[in-house]
């Protein structure tokens, strides 16, 4: 196993990294329509890096496994690591509302709510007050979803540079 990874990091990289980010929205979805947390604004705003991410991972992976040109697979992977920190550093940001440690966005009770219908997503909005971002909803070893969001957009970053900078063995 560790031949195919030396011998193709950056198709290694490519599926692990987006397997990886993959997991972390599935989770997050996952908490949010099963768990029943409702994200609020900061949270939201710290998966679009993935959403993005997943895309342009699946575009190295198919790069790798067509065999464009390694560059063209590198580059992507260079943008899942630059998307991997900005979500970082969203996730910091994020963690620093929730430890008081700074001022969050007045846009900050603006999260998800429910509803199928137009209708009955003006009567949720109504009804339903979305979570501040300065409250973690959820602590899992001393860290809320954003703190847990820079361990792994990290990892994850680490994984797609990997993969970019190394060279392949013969």
């Amino acid at each position: 196993m560790l031949a195919i990874l030396n011998r193709h990091p950056d198709r290694s990289a490519a599926v692990l990294v987006t397997f990886g980010m993959a997991i972390v929205v599935g989770s997050a979805l996952g908490f949010e329509h099963i768990g029943g947390y409702i994200p609020c604004a900061l949270c939201l705003m710290q998966r679009n890096p993935y959403y993005i991410g997943i895309g342009v991972g699946f575009l190295a992976v198919l790069s790798a496994v067509f065999r464009l040109p390694p560059i063209v697979t590198k580059v992507l992977l260079i943008t899942v690591a630059l998307l991997m920190i900005v979500g970082m550093g969203l996730g910091i940001y994020h963690s620093g509302v929730e430890w008081k440690f700074w001022e969050g966005p007045s846009t900050c009770t603006i999260g998800a709510t429910g509803g199928d219908t137009p209708v009955n997503v003006l009567e949720a909005l109504n009804a339903t007050k979305a979570p501040s971002c300065t409250e973690a909803t959820l602590r899992v070893l001393g860290l809320s979803f954003a703190g847990w969001n820079v361990l792994t957009s990290a990892a994850l970053a680490a994984i797609a540079l990997w993969g970019a900078l190394r060279k392949p063995t013969v």
